[in-house]
């Protein structure tokens, strides 16, 4: 297993662990709300991916918002195929800790979540959220279409403007074409429902974006 100082660095595809040809199996429904979390899902749907700390409670704060139909959390933007808690947790995946989210856009537009993204964690802290420390937590948005690219660009820029205003730093959120997204073991699904006493390190600055309805 790797020290905390080499998991605040993304192995190369070398170093990364190989993985295997077999898919984690999972209970394809909704702890919450019984819609599917594998396709296919309704043709009005579309969907984003978001890293933004431990997925328990991220995916927690997404399930709750008017117009997402499911969520699932999993592992995106490392190499390891197919990987289980234990290897992402070893920092040698490269790896992300993320939601998937499946929305209805004429209910909540994609400028929205980008917007409940940003205000829901620390997105100036590299490599950690809060006191969870690795590239399993850092803070990306993984896009499907040049018009979410486009969108979340500029939502960045603005919140940067914003977090300059409080005295934050830079922001290192990653923001890339969604990768191939690998759902996490069938627990992990709607943790924080199933275990409502659960850990959830999930924490803003405290700075707004702008007004959320």
């Amino acid at each position: 297993m790797l020290d905390i100082f080499n998991k605040m660095e993304i192995p190369s595809s070398d170093q990364a662990i190989q993985g295997r040809d077999e898919a984690l199996q999972i209970t394809n429904r909704h702890f919450v709300n019984g819609n599917p979390l594998q396709p296919p899902f309704p043709d009005n749907m579309q969907q984003s991916i978001f890293g933004l700390g431990c997925f328990w409670g991220a995916e927690r704060k997404f399930w709750q918002i008017d117009g997402v139909f499911s969520t699932a959390v999993g592992y995106a933007a490392g190499y390891t195929r197919n990987p289980t808690y234990e290897e992402v947790c070893t920092g040698q995946t490269g790896h992300n800790e993320v939601v998937l989210v499946i929305y209805d856009p004429d209910i909540i537009p994609y400028e929205q979540l980008l917007k409940y993204f940003w205000q829901s964690h620390n997105p100036t802290q590299g490599m950690q959220q809060g006191n969870d420390v690795g590239t399993q937590y850092r803070s990306g948005i993984y896009v499907h279409d040049a018009e979410q690219m486009r969108l979340a660009g500029i939502s960045r820029e603005e919140y940067q403007l914003r977090l300059n205003e409080e005295g934050f730093t830079g922001i290192t959120t990653e923001i890339l074409e969604a990768p191939v997204f690998y759902y996490a073991e069938d627990y992990h699904q709607q943790y924080l429902a199933k275990n409502p006493a659960g850990y959830c390190g999930l924490g803003g600055t405290g700075v707004n974006f702008s007004e959320v309805d």
